[in-house]
């Protein structure tokens, strides 16, 4: 299996899925575009993972990239049908993509919350697996607010009404970090942007507060990044 992963900051890798590729010889080609990588052939790979990252999908002026990565997004799920799945970031690449709307939340969300499936949710084959409500790491300030009607929105949280969504049978997004591990909100600590903001969300004592939250949640967080790499990343890749 061919995985491509588009990451928009080094420390927001595929994170607990590293792992999964590691252990049974996936392929995986990154492609980071903050650093300046162009995206290969995309006819080349089975399945495309778009990570988080500190940028907005609006910020094309600042990001002039951004275009391009939402070119190739949209050219893999609607051209050629591949499955995907996006990340906080990606999810919301992925909503613009397909003709959706991001902005800003009118509630950030950074903590570990609990996320509830709706109906269309439980009937779905990848998020009908996952626990009724799934726990993942919520660490963002934009969200998807408009989709296209032939989206489903899958699962939502009291302060965020898409937490995952389907378009087609086999692109996904999920605005929660499933891929957290215990690493993964000290080394978010040390991003530049997060690092040099006023928000006292990121002062030292409730990103310590937060990386204990984690790991207190990190068996239920694993489970379901372990449920999307069976059921979504190899069986669409299979499929």
């Amino acid at each position: 299996m061919n995985i491509l992963v588009f990451q928009h900051a080094a420390a927001e890798n595929p994170g607990s899925f590293n792992d999964l590729f590691r252990a049974d010889g996936v392929r995986v080609t990154t492609v980071e575009f903050d650093r300046g990588d162009t995206p290969p052939d995309l006819e080349a790979f089975d399945f495309l993972l778009v990570m988080g990252g500190p940028q907005d999908v609006w910020q094309e002026a600042e990001y002039p990239w951004l275009k391009t990565e939402k070119a190739a997004i949209r050219d893999f799920v609607l051209r050629l049908q591949r499955p995907f799945l996006g990340i906080c970031l990606g999810h919301q690449l992925l909503a613009e993509a397909i003709g959706g709307k991001v902005a800003l939340a009118n509630t950030p969300e950074i903590g570990v919350y609990e996320n509830t499936k709706t109906d269309a949710g439980r009937d779905d084959a990848i998020i009908g697996a996952l626990p009724d409500p799934y726990r993942a790491l919520q660490w963002h300030g934009a969200e998807v607010v408009a989709l296209p009607q032939e989206a489903e929105i899958l699962a939502r949280s009291p302060s965020c009404a898409v937490q995952a969504f389907r378009y087609g049978p086999r692109a996904y997004g999920f605005q929660g970090h499933v891929e957290a591990t215990l690493e993964t909100v000290p080394n978010w600590a040390m991003i530049p942007a997060y690092q040099n903001s006023d928000d006292p969300a990121y002062r030292k004592d409730n990103i310590d507060r937060l990386a204990r939250d984690v790991a207190s949640s990190i068996d239920d967080i694993n489970s379901v990044a372990r449920v999307l790499y069976q059921k979504l990343i190899c069986g669409g890749a299979a499929g």
